[in-house]
């Protein structure tokens, strides 16, 4: 199989720099993948992105070093098997509440002994070789996401699950969960990370997080180690409205969001 650079990172205890994909686009995905980015997430959540327009972002992606993730639509089999077998390499699963879901999450991801997985690997297969059946229980990562109160009050029961490796935290709907704004500046909500990043180091577990180029450095500097700055949709609005206060020559502020 080809090199992981996500795994890499973790391996040697360093920071991953992330890319976030909502475009349903293989051009955005073949852009995004020739910057020097450590991995590069599909949203099928929130973006716009099915599972057809997945397929072909996820060989743009190919083409480029990053290691490819999918944020599933849901925590189901069906969703997450689809996912890797058409190629990604980790599967960012949302709303992961509970330790019975984060080992629903695990079971999707991996072969028997260590889960479930039906075996029909489809494209990835073919793109990672004839060993992928032997490697892909220690290449595949599955990412649960902490991104509720009832999640942060399960934080040490979800990272004992074995196969978890790594989580990622949604800020925006945790502070929903909190009872603020989805704003990520509020001390409660910083708080929460900083117990997050806690948990992961208790347990030996790479904590990950939502930021944009502004917030990064303070989530790096909390203990993130997997930080996603930059989505193809805000970067592109991002510099639009640039080039166009720059046109008419005005002093514009334009506000960071990335969910």
């Amino acid at each position: 199989m080809r090199a992981n650079p996500l795994r890499d990172k973790w391996a040697s205890g360093q920071l991953a720099w992330g890319g976030w994909l909502t475009i349903p686009s293989s051009v955005t995905a073949e852009a995004m993948a020739a910057m020097d980015l450590d991995y590069l997430c599909i949203d099928m959540q929130h973006g716009l992105v099915d599972y057809s327009d997945s397929v072909h972002m996820l060989q743009a992606i190919t083409l480029g070093t990053a290691t490819p993730l999918v944020r599933v639509p849901a925590n189901t089999p069906d969703n997450i098997a689809k996912a890797l077998d058409a190629g990604a390499m980790a599967i960012i699963v949302p709303m992961v509440n509970s330790r019975a879901q984060a080992e629903s999450a695990v079971a999707a991801c991996y072969y028997v002994p260590k889960g479930s997985r039906s075996y029909g690997p489809a494209r990835v297969a073919a793109v990672e070789g004839p060993d992928y059946y032997a490697e892909a229980n220690n290449a595949v990562a599955c990412i649960p996401m902490i991104e509720t109160v009832e999640a942060l009050s399960n934080i040490d029961e979800i990272l004992t699950v074995d196969g978890i490796e790594a989580i990622y935290v949604g800020p925006s709907d945790l502070a929903i969960s909190m009872g603020h704004r989805p704003v990520t500046s509020h001390p409660d909500v910083t708080d929460a990370f900083d117990r997050i990043v806690a948990a992961c180091g208790r347990h030996d577990v790479v904590p990950g997080i939502h930021a944009t180029p502004s917030l990064a450095p303070d989530r790096a500097e909390r203990g993130f180690r997997m930080i996603t700055v930059v989505a193809d949709l805000l970067a592109l609005k991002a510099a639009a409205l640039t080039g166009i206060a720059q046109a008419r020559g005005e002093i514009t502020s334009i506000g960071e969001s990335l969910y």
